[in-house]
């Protein structure tokens, strides 16, 4: 089987770009330019960050459909670390590779830890200012909104009937009413989910919105059936190979 190079690009698609057709595969300046962006303007914390992952990515650019996004956003949540963060490297990695992961990872991280390192500072020096004490104080509504407006987002895109939204309802009394732990809360949603999908199939093939990415936005790089692309297979030399470098580090 013939695979792509180490820092090749996806091969641009042949339908040229336009509401009924995919857009051109991004460059790797292009996809720079996006993810330094991203790490600037992704505010309210993971939530926050992907939801304007999904606008920019899913809807305005098509670069990615939305139901890739959201079976990919599945596995980020169950993986420990920030799910933002897996998220965009994860999409990085599919776009352009190892290179196009580091990038996305790297600078997904990079713009908000300079951000935070100077309102830090800020805050230590001048945080008694009233001015200052006063602009902090008015931020907190503002990301709260920020946080739910996102929350709002990616749960319409899942939360499709009742019975998910039963379980979202039952997940969330678990966690703050209950204090029940996470991975006995995610094993529960996985058999309700199991076993929802044998005995009421009809009301479990919905979450991810099948079709609406499609219908909505136009069609996608990386769509619902897209292929995935020569290094996204699985192989067991490529997988012994970064087991022993990751184990090594």
């Amino acid at each position: 089987m013939k695979t792509e190079g180490a820092d090749s690009a996806p091969a641009a698609p042949s339908r040229t770009e336009g509401a009924d057709s995919a857009p051109a595969a991004p460059s790797r300046a292009e996809a720079f330019r996006f993810w330094l962006e991203l790490g600037f303007i992704s505010f309210g914390g993971p939530a926050g960050q992907i939801a304007i992952m999904h606008e920019e990515l899913v809807e305005r650019r098509r670069w990615i459909s939305e139901q890739r996004v959201l079976h990919a956003l599945n596995y980020c949540m169950l993986l420990p670390g920030p799910e933002a963060q897996q998220l965009a490297t994860y999409i990085g990695w599919l776009l352009h590779r190892t290179w196009g992961g580091i990038v996305a990872g790297g600078l997904f991280v990079l713009p908000s830890l300079f951000i935070l390192i100077a309102l830090s500072w800020v805050y230590m020096a001048f945080g008694q200012v009233p001015v200052i004490a006063g602009l902090f104080y008015g931020i907190k509504p503002a990301v709260t909104a920020l946080v739910l407006h996102a929350a709002w987002r990616i749960g319409s895109r899942t939360l499709k009937n009742a019975w998910l939204w039963g379980i979202a309802v039952a997940a969330f009394a678990a966690i703050f009413a209950l204090q029940a732990p996470f991975p006995l809360i995610v094993a529960a949603a996985g058999l309700a989910g199991f076993f929802g999908g044998r005995w009421v199939p009809q009301h479990f093939s919905l979450g991810g919105g099948h079709g609406v990415a499609a219908k909505t936005y136009g069609p996608a790089l990386i769509d619902d059936h897209t292929p995935p692309p020569g290094h996204a297979r699985f192989r067991w030399s490529a997988f012994g190979a970064g087991l022993v470098v990751f184990l090594g580090l």
